[in-house]
């Protein structure tokens, strides 16, 4: 049967006589249902999870053309393009990362394809190109995620995503005379690379026959510079037990941590492997205390301990293990967010309120020397010179590019960094041009909700601005400014912009993601609500003016704050969205996320479930805000289909006036349209201008 279409124009017109027109696509129910724990639910539109079925491909054609053309039309509307363009040509850039004896940058050498990777023997030389996947592949939608030099930069092994999915390829180059190697690793997900020296790589190897199956990611193989992948030899396996693992070497070890399924056990494992006969040590048994592992050096296990929720650096010996020795306390309040180890320092970056600092420590935790970020920016430590004891250290914050600068441990002297390659730039506004404030605001059970709020200075907070508010607050991840130029103009234009770190994030330590995972993981949703009707209790913007987005838990987010409280938004923009909690466990990498979400085959879980997921609070009577409805068709993190479904029932129900759009992003994956500048620009200014349109007309 086709699928039955029925194209009109309906009008929206507000007291000005702005008029809105879509093409309203009515898509067919199939009556299905999914019965568990005693609960039955409707669902018309699982026919839609059959991607691979003609009449769904003609569904997502007719969707995206009438997307794409109402896309194209605001783009040539407004000039966010050319400012994108524009601001990141004056922008500065970052250090390159040195990995091993080079420094490393990727440059975008045709903006129609691929970034190329460039290396350089010192900071001041040219660079030199060194993989250019287009030149591997001649195929414009590669994307290169990944580069791992051997341990004497004999070799290096880089990996590539063909079609943007998580399963990806590991290829090899040969330093020495510039050539790529006959190697080549398929089926590789949620992987890293370890050297075993220059002699061969471990990797993970993913084991799924259907794209959209359950993951099956559990087996550790170790692969041999010159074999072909046949050969390779499986080191490590949990698929009987369906544990998840992270490996890496260090020295002479490789590392192992085992997850058990229900992710409340870990084990920790390592082996020697110079002569290749992997036999595993189970150094730590059963541990339930959830260690956040930071560092392995001369047989010492340095981690943060879950009693400490801000974060505090411990250490065991890995081959008599007693009491755990607390050598950096936490600092209340302080969030310890990353740790570098050098030879003779530990470096620990905090963030209080919005506030970044590092603070360099010896190996027996005496506190040596402060840093304080210039204008309250985040940053990376790029690398370290021995000679000099100087950090290298970029610089950076929603509203300023890279500020490169060194660091000297000794003397504590701070310098801007510039070479005959890094050159200095104005600054694209003064740095006092834009204000940025992290407040808090009260949740609804009196919790106190970090917010960072941007706006250019001096406008007027008349309640009245288009203002975006994001959100992520899931999986513990602390969120961090990304220097964006489309954000740039959107507020130089007059917008407001707000990032909520709401619960089941880790802004506030560990116990500020236990209170919005799992049963809590409500929290998370109720907290960004309660942070829209902040901005507009406080006059920032309105319920017309405002537009909210998030990328796949942020995803979910706003598709649940859009169907509990339609009345507070004009606009929503949901990314890759897990929009559908029933099938969690039916897809893909949901069967890892039990932990964050619950456990479907858990009644009280799974009803806890069901009262946010986006997809089953849809109402029938509610004409619900204005949508664009993002995803990829090669998204095998969060299936697309999920989108599908969503945007499906927002748009087949009497009650929905307002447009509902969906975009899918061909030959692209979890992280969208990234292959090129052009599709990267594309994105953004179709992202910006979307949002202009719908709040100020």
């Amino acid at each position: 049967m086709k699928t039955t279409v029925l194209l009109f124009l309906f009008l929206i017109s507000s007291g000005l006589n702005f008029v809105f027109s879509q093409q309203k696509i009515e898509t067919k129910k199939v009556s299905s249902t999914l019965s568990k724990h005693g609960i039955t639910i409707q669902d018309d539109y699982a026919w839609l999870e059959n991607t691979t079925e003609k009449e769904v491909a003609d569904w997502v054609t007719l969707q995206n053309n009438i997307s794409e053309e109402k896309l194209s039309e605001l783009v040539r509307n407004y000039n966010f393009s050319f400012k994108i363009k524009d601001y990141d040509y004056l922008s500065t850039n970052g250090l390159p990362t040195k990995k091993g004896k080079y420094f490393y940058n990727t440059y975008r050498i045709d903006k129609n394809k691929p970034g190329v990777l460039y290396y350089r023997e010192s900071l001041n030389d040219l660079g030199k190109p060194l993989v250019d996947p287009f030149d591997v592949y001649k195929d414009a939608n590669v994307v290169l995620s990944g580069y791992f030099p051997s341990k004497n930069t004999k070799y290096l092994a880089f990996k590539i995503s063909p079609n943007g999915s998580d399963r990806q390829e590991i290829k090899f180059k040969d330093f020495a005379n510039k050539k790529y190697l006959d190697d080549v690793l398929t089926d590789v997900k949620f992987s890293n690379v370890a050297w075993n020296g220059d002699r061969g790589i471990f990797y993970k190897k993913n084991s799924n026959k259907e794209f959209f199956e359950k993951d099956s990611t559990y087996q550790l193989y170790y692969h041999k510079i010159g074999d072909i992948q046949s050969k390779d030899q499986l080191v490590f396996d949990t698929s009987k037990s369906k544990a998840n693992f992270i490996f890496f070497t260090k020295q002479n070890k490789l590392f192992v941590v085992e997850t058990s399924e229900d992710e409340t056990t870990n084990n920790y494992y390592y082996t020697t492997i110079e002569n290749e006969q992997f036999q595993f040590n189970n150094f730590i048994k059963d541990d339930k205390t959830n260690l956040n592992l930071l560092n392995i050096i001369n047989d010492k296990c340095y981690f943060s301990d879950e009693k400490y929720p801000w974060g505090n650096i411990s250490y065991i010996d890995i081959n008599n293990r007693t009491e755990n020795t607390v050598l950096i306390p936490q600092v209340y309040s302080h969030l310890l967010i990353g740790t570098t180890f050098l030879e003779n320092y530990i470096i620990c970056k905090y963030n209080n309120m919005g506030k970044y600092y590092m603070s360099v420590y010896d190996y027996s935790g005496k506190f040596i020397r402060k840093f304080e970020a210039p204008h309250n920016m985040d940053f990376q430590i790029r690398f370290y010179d021995e000679k000099t004891n100087e950090l290298f250290v970029t610089f950076y914050s929603y509203t300023i590019s890279s500020l490169n600068y060194k660091l000297n441990i000794t003397t504590g002297a701070n310098d801007i960094y510039f070479n005959d390659f890094i050159q200095p730039k104005p600054t694209l506004f003064p740095f006092n041009y834009f204000e940025t404030k992290t407040i808090t605001y009260k949740s609804r059970d009196n919790k106190d909700i970090p917010i960072v709020i941007i706006h250019k200075k001096g406008i007027e907070l008349n309640g009245n601005n288009p203002t975006l508010l994001r959100a992520y607050g899931g999986f513990g991840s602390v969120s961090s400014p990304n220097y964006d130029t489309g954000l740039l103009h959107f507020m130089e234009k007059g917008g407001v912009y707000a990032f909520a770190q709401i619960r089941g994030g880790g802004e506030k330590g560990k116990n500020w993601h236990k209170d919005g995972k799992g049963l809590k993981k409500i929290n998370s949703i109720n907290d960004f609500v309660d942070a829209a009707e902040f901005l507009i209790r406080e006059k920032y913007t309105n319920p017309n003016k405002l537009a909210i987005n998030g990328g796949s838990h942020g995803g979910l987010v706003v598709g649940a704050a859009m169907t509990q409280r339609p009345d507070l938004f004009k606009v929503v923009i949901s990314e890759m969205g897990r929009l559908d909690m029933a099938s969690l466990d039916k897809y893909t990498s949901g069967i890892h996320h039990f932990d964050e979400y619950g456990n479907p085959n858990n009644k009280e879980e799974f009803q806890s479930m069901l009262l946010y997921s986006p997809y089953h609070t849809i109402k029938e009577d509610v004409n619900y805000p204005t949508c664009l409805i993002i995803t990829s068709e090669n998204d095998d993190r969060v299936p697309p289909f999920q989108s599908y479904k969503f945007a499906a029932r927002l748009q087949n129900r009497i009650a929905q006036k307002n447009p509902i759009f969906l975009k899918v992003n061909k030959v692209a994956g979890h992280s969208g349209n990234i292959s090129s500048y052009e599709k990267r620009v594309k994105q953004q200014s179709e992202f910006y201008s979307f949002i202009w349109e719908y709040l100020n007309n």
